[in-house]
């Protein structure tokens, strides 16, 4: 039997989702910023409609919602959905405003695709728009990497009660840095802007050397790593990474998305002293082992193509691909119809298993994750095992993951749901791409790129593409950064309104 809602747990989601949405709209002042300082006037008011609107609604949901209720879990998860929906509604706005997407829904569908750093777009004319407007792409993808949730502990939250943990974990994110999620929160924003510092001078230096001027080495530094560091594959011109036509662009590339696609706890140890974690965490074995099967089944399916005849060329195309998708960055150096047209069935497919398994748990990678492939592996080794002992043998496996843990059997179901439910979305939005007449090939690697947020395309993703198609996708972005459920939490919350006793 579920329970209807009370007037007072509505107005504790409605609270809190208010507050969310002001520092959504703080963000909103770095875009702002940098469209006063290049003269970029129309684009300062559309950032400036925005960040009234978001103020608006977060400070209007306050009032309106104003309660003394403590936070308690059953309004944690919802509270994320809730936030993350209106946080995409709102932040689309200067995106329509500024005449660079053919509907609000394109709009809508960027700021998902950011906030969730998958990478895919619609929007028109990338290499020409203002530099107020890619900003705003990057502050998406950067932040929505870390998590918005996680962004509003860092500064906005003080003691909420026992909801504050699944506020947390609702946006994908389990593993505690340090004891308190507060702390946690902040630890992890203190990593990211550690790594920001070091790899935008790094890309800057690059770009520099590359011929740019130093204002857009600069911006370019700072925008490709926000797009690199979140793996959100977000790359201020339309030929993506491939624009920059450099091995050391691409090698620095390629070890920032690496970092951002670790676990954040992994980070912290590093950085606390204990190194011997990149060796012994079972995640990063996992990801070794995926990677080698992955790059393997690419190349061998590269090598029959004859496309590449220089071994330089071949193992720079292979594992650039394969990196960016299995880290779910979304980083391209070749054109997206090569991926058909060149490349062929078998690297196509070798890429998509990568998408589907993704990088570490609480990073800013999307996909299944390499905790959970480690978990089902070492659980049908240990039946296999049971099975060939005595009756009376008690077989028991550990993994280290951070921390030395014992496999237990509801860590195995509730990691065998997850896979599933990923599985079953990968199918929904493959047929959904099929039925809006697209080839089957092509419409599993777009949808699976979505679902995992990865954002790597074949050309599928396009304004032309249908409303629906659109939407789906929308959907799957947003259903594979909460991992289904924080949205399953706003579902049932909306029948228990319904149907609730």
């Amino acid at each position: 039997m579920m329970l209807r809602p009370t007037l007072e747990d509505h107005k504790v989601v409605g609270f809190y989702t208010g507050r969310i949405i002001i520092g959504v709209g703080a963000l909103m002042v770095l875009p702002l910023s940098t469209s006063l300082l290049f003269a970029e006037w129309k684009t300062a008011i559309d950032f400036a409609t925005g960040l009234l609107a978001c103020l608006a609604a977060g400070f209007g949901l306050q009032a309106l919602c104003l309660t003394h209720q403590e936070l308690r879990r059953r309004h944690g998860l919802v509270i994320v959905s809730t936030s993350w929906v209106l946080a995409t509604v709102l932040g689309a706005i200067p995106f329509y405003l500024s005449g660079y997407f053919g509907s609000y829904l394109d709009a809508i569908f960027d700021v998902m695709s950011g906030l969730t750093t998958t990478g895919l777009f619609l929007l028109q004319d990338l290499d020409h728009v203002p530099n107020g407007l890619n900003m705003w792409r990057f502050v998406l993808t950067f932040a929505g990497g870390q998590g918005i949730i996680v962004i509003a502990l860092t500064a906005l939250f003080k003691g909420v009660g026992g909801g504050i943990y699944h506020l947390y974990s609702g946006e994908g994110k389990e593993d505690r840095l340090l004891p308190n999620v507060i702390q946690t929160a902040r630890t992890i924003w203190v990593v990211s802007l550690g790594w920001l510092l070091a790899g935008t001078a790094a890309l800057t230096v690059s770009a520099l050397a590359l011929g740019q001027e130093p204002v857009r080495a600069l911006l370019h530094g700072l925008w490709v790593f926000m797009g690199a560091f979140s793996t959100g594959g977000f790359a201020p011109q339309s030929y993506n990474t491939m624009w920059y036509h450099s091995l050391v662009f691409e090698i620095l590339c390629v070890i920032i998305f690496v970092a951002g696609s670790l676990n954040f706890a992994v980070h912290w140890a590093v950085w606390t002293g204990s190194r011997a974690e990149l060796r012994r965490n079972v995640e990063l074995r996992s990801f070794a082992v995926t990677l080698g099967i992955f790059s393997l089944i690419t190349a061998i399916g590269l090598a029959r193509s004859g496309l590449y005849t220089d071994a330089l060329p071949f193992v720079r195309k292979t594992l650039y691909l394969v990196l960016s998708g299995h880290t779910t960055t979304g980083f391209g150096t070749i054109y997206a119809r090569s991926l058909v047209t060149q490349w062929g069935p078998l690297p196509m497919l070798g890429i998509i298993g990568a998408m589907i398994i993704g990088a570490s748990s609480c990073s800013t990678a999307g996909g299944i994750k390499g905790i959970r492939v480690a978990i089902i592996s070492k659980s049908f080794l240990q039946d296999v095992r049971r099975a060939l002992s005595p009756e009376s043998s008690v077989i028991t496996s550990r993994y280290h993951h951070v921390k030395d843990r014992m496999l237990a059997d509801d860590t195995v179901r509730t990691v065998l749901m997850i896979t599933i439910a990923f599985l079953t979305m990968h199918a929904i939005i493959t047929v959904a791409g099929v039925m809006a007449g697209y080839p089957v090939l092509e419409a599993g690697f777009d949808g699976v790129s979505a679902a995992s947020n990865t954002g790597l395309s074949c050309g599928l993703t396009a304004p032309s593409m249908p409303d629906f198609l659109k939407v789906v996708y929308v959907l799957a972005m947003w259903l594979g950064r909460m991992e289904f459920l924080a949205v399953f939490a706003l579902f049932g919350w909306i029948w228990s309104v319904v149907r609730g006793r």
